[in-house]
C-alpha cells in the first residue's frame, strides 16, 4: 500500500489463484505418494465418506453454492432460533442429576446451582428420585429461579403433578415455572418396545401440555428425545428423521387435544447428542432448526412459532469405559459443537458416566467445561460463529436432505409409531451400527485410549454402579464395545493367572528397519489387552527360540521392514514355531510370499486396515483366555 492508494488491498500485489491451479497442485503431491489421481478431479483421492450418503470434500468455496440459511431468529432458523443467539445469557447450562437417593441430589443440585449451572435435569420415579421424595431432593432450590427438566419414562404425569404441588407449597405460582415435564410416549416405546400404553401417554402428555400452556407458559410438556436412536447406533440423519416423526406425532396428539398449532409447537423441546465430530454437530443442530420449521410451516404455525427449542446432550455412546479420563476431551469438544451449533441447552455428562454414578469431581469438570467455554472462550458472545462457513454450510444442507428422505420414508411407513412397531427403524438403526462397528473393528475409526495408545497400567476407574434402564426395545450401544470385550477377557486372564495374555515382538534388523512396525504392533495387541514383550531389541533365527522363551508368550509377531521379511522371516517363523508359537503373526499386508511365510509358520497377518477386534479375538482364543 503506498500513499498513492491507500485503497490498495494487501492482496492485489498476488496473482489470483483459481480451482485448476490447486487440483495441479494437488495431483502433484498426491503422484508424489504413489497415488493416481484422477485428472478431472484429482481432489476425490482426499474426500471422505460419511454416513447417509455425505461426501466430506477437502476444499468448499463459494462457487459452490448453498441455499440461503436465513437470518438468526428467522424462518428457517439454521442460523439459530432467537435473535440475540445465546449472547444475552449464554446457553442454559443444564446438569443431570441422576441419584436415586433424594438428600444426595439435593446436595449435587445445590453444588451445581452454586457453581454456574442453570437447570437440572432430574431423573424421578422408577430409575431415579421416588416421586414422594422430590421436596427433599429440591429443598433449597428457588424453583422460580432455577429451570427443572423432568425424566421420568412412563411417569411423567405423576411427576409433573408432584413438580406442581412442590411449587405450590413453596408459594411459587405456575406461572413462575420453567423447565420442561420431559414426556415423550414414543422414546418410551423405542426404549421398551411396548407400545400398550401409547395412546393412554399421548392423552395424558396433550393434557399437560393443555395445562402448562394455559397455566405456566414457561414449562413445555413434551421432549422429542432422539437420544434412543442415536444410542441405537443411528447417524445424524437417521437421529434427525426420527425426531422429525416423533414431533409430527406430538403434533396431532396435541391439536387433536384441542391445542392450536402455536401452542402444540411451542410445547415441544427437542433433544439432541453432540458428538465429538465437532463439524457434524453443528450442522445437525442447524439442520434440526432447518426442518422442522418446515415442518411447522406445513401444519401451519406462524413464523415466530416455527423456532425450534434444543436441549443437546454429549453423546453416550462416544464415551469409553477404558482410560474414561480422554471423555473429558470428548465431551469438550462436544459441548463446544453444541454451543456453536446453536442448542438452547447443554448437557455435558461426566467423563466417569459411562461407569456408573459420577462423582463429585466428575460434576465439576463437567460443569467448569461449559463455564470455561462461557465465560473464558466467550463462545457465546458471537452469533451462529459457524455461519457463513462454506463447508458447514454445504454439510447443513446435505445432513438436512438425507434426514427429509428418511422422515419421509418413515412418514410413509404410517408414522414413528408404526415404523417402531414394524421393525423398520430398528433395522435401519442395525445397518447403519453394523457398518460403522466395521469401521471400528479395522480402526478406521479410531478410539483414543481404547483401540489406539491404550494403557494397560493404567488403574480402572471405579464408580458405584447406576440403575440398569429398561431394555426391551432398541439396544444401547457403545463404540468401545467390541475392545471392552476383549479388555474383559484379558482382565479374566490377570485375574486367573496373575499376568495377562502376552505376544513376543520378534523385531528384525536395527532399530530403524523395526520401529515403526514394532509400534504398530504394539498399539493394536495392547487395544485387546495383550502385552507386548519386545526383549531383546532384535532378533534372528539363531536368537528368537531362547527370546521367545524367555518372554512368557505364547504367541509372536515379527516387525520388520519388507526388506527383512524377504531375507528373514520365513527362518525366524520357523524358529518360532519349533520353540511352542501356537501362532505367529507378520506385521504388515501379505504380498507374494504369502504361501512361502504360510509354509514356514506364519499364520496371520495385521495391518492398517486390517480387522483388529477380530485378530484380537482370535489371538485371545488361542490362547485360552475363557
Amino acid at each position: 500500500m503506498t500513499a498513492e492508494s491507500p485503497e490498495l488491498p494487501l492482496a492485489a500485489a498476488f496473482p489470483e489463484a483459481d480451482r485448476t491451479q490447486w487440483q495441479h497442485l494437488v495431483a502433484g503431491v498426491l503422484r508424489k505418494s504413489g497415488a493416481t489421481p484422477a485428472a478431472d478431479a484429482p481432489e476425490d483421492a482426499l474426500a471422505t465418506d460419511l454416513p447417509d450418503g455425505i461426501r466430506v470434500r477437502p476444499l468448499y468455496t463459494a462457487d459452490d453454492g448453498y441455499p440461503d440459511a436465513g437470518l438468526p431468529g428467522f424462518p428457517p432458523f439454521v442460523r439459530g432460533g432467537r435473535p440475540e443467539g445465546a449472547t444475552v445469557a449464554g446457553w442454559d447450562v443444564r446438569q443431570r442429576q441422576a441419584y436415586a437417593d433424594p438428600d444426595r441430589v439435593n446436595e449435587a443440585a445445590l453444588a451445581d446451582l452454586e457453581n454456574g449451572v442453570t437447570s437440572l435435569w432430574l431423573a424421578v420415579g422408577e430409575d431415579g428420585v421416588p416421586l414422594d421424595a422430590l421436596p427433599r431432593a429440591l429443598a433449597g432450590v428457588h424453583l422460580d429461579l432455577a429451570a427443572v427438566a423432568l425424566d421420568a419414562g412412563g411417569e411423567f404425569a405423576a411427576a409433573a403433578e408432584a413438580l406442581f404441588a412442590l411449587a405450590a407449597a413453596g408459594g411459587v405460582v405456575p406461572a413462575a415455572l420453567t423447565g420442561t415435564l420431559g414426556a415423550d410416549p414414543l422414546a418410551l416405546v423405542a426404549r421398551g418396545g411396548d407400545d400398550t400404553a401409547l395412546d393412554a401417554h399421548l392423552a395424558a402428555a396433550a393434557s399437560l401440555a393443555a395445562r402448562c400452556a394455559a397455566e405456566a407458559p414457561g414449562l413445555r410438556a413434551l421432549t422429542v428425545d432422539a437420544l434412543p436412536y442415536h444410542e441405537a447406533g443411528g447417524s445424524a440423519a437417521e437421529e434427525l428423521g426420527c425426531s422429525l416423526a416423533t414431533g409430527v406425532a406430538q403434533l396431532r396428539a396435541l391439536t387433536a387435544a384441542g391445542l392450536d398449532i402455536d401452542a402444540a409447537c411451542g410445547q415441544l423441546e427437542f433433544r439432541y447428542a453432540a458428538t465429538a465430530d465437532q463439524f457434524l454437530t453443528i450442522a445437525t443442530l442447524r439442520a434440526a432448526r432447518r426442518l422442522w420449521a418446515r415442518v411447522a410451516e406445513v401444519c401451519g404455525a406462524s413464523p415466530e412459532a416455527r423456532a425450534q427449542r434444543q436441549h443437546a446432550v454429549t453423546s453416550p455412546v462416544m464415551m469409553s469405559r477404558r482410560d474414561p479420563w480422554v471423555n473429558m476431551l470428548r465431551t469438550t469438544v462436544a459441548g463446544l459443537s453444541a454451543g456453536v451449533g446453536g442448542a438452547d441447552a447443554v448437557t455435558v455428562l461426566p467423563f466417569d458416566a459411562a461407569l456408573g454414578l459420577p462423582d463429585a469431581f466428575a460434576r465439576r469438570i463437567a460443569r467448569n467445561t461449559q463455564a470455561v467455554l462461557l465465560e473464558e472462550s466467550h463462545l457465546s458472545k458471537v452469533i451462529d460463529p459457524a455461519g457463513g462457513s462454506w463447508y458447514v454450510e454445504e454439510l447443513t444442507d446435505e445432513l438436512a436432505r438425507a434426514a427429509w428422505a428418511w422422515f419421509q420414508e418413515i412418514e410413509g411407513a404410517g408414522g414413528q409409531a408404526a415404523a417402531l412397531r414394524s421393525g423398520l427403524i430398528a433395522d435401519r438403526l442395525a445397518a447403519t451400527w453394523e457398518r460403522r462397528s466395521r469401521d471400528l473393528a479395522t480402526r478406521r475409526e479410531p478410539i483414543t485410549g481404547v483401540s489406539e495408545f491404550p494403557y494397560l497400567a493404567e488403574a480402572p476407574v471405579r464408580r458405584e454402579a447406576a440403575p440398569v434402564p429398561a431394555g426391551g426395545g432398541l439396544p444401547r450401544v457403545r463404540r468401545d464395545d467390541a475392545y471392552e470385550a476383549l479388555r474383559a477377557r484379558s482382565d479374566a486372564h490377570l485375574a486367573a493367572t496373575g499376568a495377562r495374555p502376552k505376544v513376543f515382538l520378534a523385531a528384525l534388523g536395527p532399530a530403524a528397519a523395526h520401529t515403526a512396525r514394532v509400534s504398530f504392533a504394539a498399539n493394536l495387541f495392547q487395544a485387546g489387552g495383550v502385552e507386548t514383550v519386545h526383549e531383546p531389541a532384535s532378533v534372528d533365527a539363531g536368537t528368537v527360540a531362547a527370546a521367545f522363551a524367555a518372554s512368557g508368550a505364547r504367541i509372536a509377531c515379527l516387525c520388520g521392514s519388507d526388506t527383512l521379511y524377504a531375507e528373514q522371516a520365513a527362518q525366524v517363523a520357523a524358529a518360532l514355531k519349533a520353540a511352542g508359537a501356537v501362532r505367529v503373526y507378520l506385521a504388515g499386508a501379505p504380498g507374494e510370499r504369502r504361501e512361502e511365510f504360510g509354509q514356514a509358520g506364519v499364520d496371520a497377518y495385521v495391518f492398517t486396515g486390517c480387522d483388529a477386534a477380530g485378530a484380537l479375538a482370535s489371538a485371545l482364543d488361542v490362547m485360552e483366555v475363557a
